[in-house]
């Protein structure tokens, strides 16, 4: 045992989940949850990551680190017209998905065929939405704001990881000491709400299957790349199988599906964790420990972020994505055959639209899909 081990399961566990909480907050707000069910959401979703990451990382002797879905709470946030009840019977249909997915092999073929050019662009248009809501959060509070924005930038050249939870702390610290926010809240332990599902048509196309869509395209998939970019050879099946049934399990608490991490695990993975990989499993552990105690205490810290200023949440939520839709330009635009495909999947989905109920990430893919089959057409038809 080393130091290093603790150190980096604690940095990973802070850099996941502060840098997003308020986007977690937000998507149960989506759906009108009340106080009591956003804090059952934290509270569950912060279980569930630490059941999979002490079990998973003991199991196979690696460092398996899960996390919730960033991209999955910029949709469900985006998503309209659905209500708590819907949520739930959505979570439940994508954790079946996964619980599928990793049993049966040929579906796992078949997410993999599924263009990461097109893929990418239906995910860059979920969370465009959060990183232009920070660029005008600035005309709300300039004061607050602006500096945030610097420090952010200033930061980020000597630590990516912590940037965004430096402007989290910084905001709250500024917003206390400036009378933005009347008094901390106390310690409050949490409590577990159960909510009925409800199925419906709408909820599973417009939230489930892009739900698990992006799941396993931009998390489940980056997680098992990061673990092999590390040496290591991860059960792909059992892995994805595992938190898809913990997700199930959790889902009627209003708790968020949850994956395989990336940033967090490639902080757990790597030589600063422990100069041997044999021993790197034991970042999970510790970083279980954490997840327990952030559920055991989910109450106050969503009672924190319901005193904080808007405009920082707004901010906080859209630079803890501005990475990931960096990323995901990046991809979507990397294949020059695909772009126009990759483009109009990213402009559907970006526009907002809805058509009978279903909202715009399942059209973006869809029209995305379709200019790819139509170029894919034009290409064979001139061959011949």
């Amino acid at each position: 045992m080393r130091a290093s081990v603790p150190a980096s399961a604690f940095v990973a566990a802070i850099v996941g989940f502060g840098g997003t909480l308020a986007l977690i907050i937000a998507a149960g707000m989506a759906v009108g949850a009340a106080p009591d069910q956003v804090t059952s959401l934290v509270a569950t979703i912060c279980l569930a990551i630490a059941i999979e990451t002490a079990w998973l990382s003991w199991r196979y002797k690696m460092p398996v680190i899960t996390a919730w879905s960033t991209p999955g709470a910029a949709l469900m946030a985006t998503t309209t017209g659905l209500t708590v009840n819907d949520a739930v019977g959505a979570f439940i249909i994508t954790a079946v998905l996964l619980v599928a997915t990793g049993l049966f092999q040929p579906l796992t073929r078949l997410m993999s065929r599924i263009p990461a050019s097109v893929a990418s662009g239906m995910l860059a248009g979920i969370v465009l939405t959060f990183v232009m809501s920070a660029a005008r959060s600035v005309a709300i509070d300039p004061w607050l704001v602006l500096p945030l924005l610097l420090a952010f930038f200033l930061i980020r050249i000597v630590s990516p990881a912590m940037s965004v939870l430096s402007v989290l702390v910084g905001g709250v610290l500024i917003s206390w000491a400036t009378g933005r926010i009347p008094a901390l809240p106390p310690l409050e332990i949490s409590t577990l709400t159960w909510i009925a599902p409800e199925f419906s048509l709408a909820a599973a196309v417009s939230l489930a299957v892009p739900l698990y869509l992006v799941t396993m395209a931009s998390q489940n998939l980056s997680g098992l790349a990061v673990l092999k970019a590390s040496g290591y050879e991860p059960p792909a099946g059992p892995l994805i199988a595992a938190t898809g049934l913990v997700s199930l399990l959790t889902a009627p608490f209003l708790a968020l599906t949850t994956n395989l991490a990336a940033i967090s695990a490639a902080i757990c993975t790597g030589p600063d964790a422990h100069p041997d990989p044999s021993k790197r499993w034991l970042t999970g552990p510790f970083y279980a420990a954490i997840y327990l105690v952030f559920a055991l205490f989910g109450a106050s810290l969503v009672a924190l972020f319901a005193i904080l200023p808007p405009s920082l949440i707004l901010l906080v939520a859209g630079l803890g994505l501005l990475a990931p839709l960096a990323n995901a330009l990046s991809i979507a635009m990397a294949d020059p055959k695909d772009r126009t495909a990759a483009a109009v999947a990213f402009a559907v989905t970006a526009s907002g639209l809805a058509v009978a109920g279903i909202g715009a990430a399942f059209w973006g893919l869809v029209a995305g899909l379709v200019v790819l089959a139509l170029d894919a057409a034009k290409l064979r038809y001139f061959k011949q």
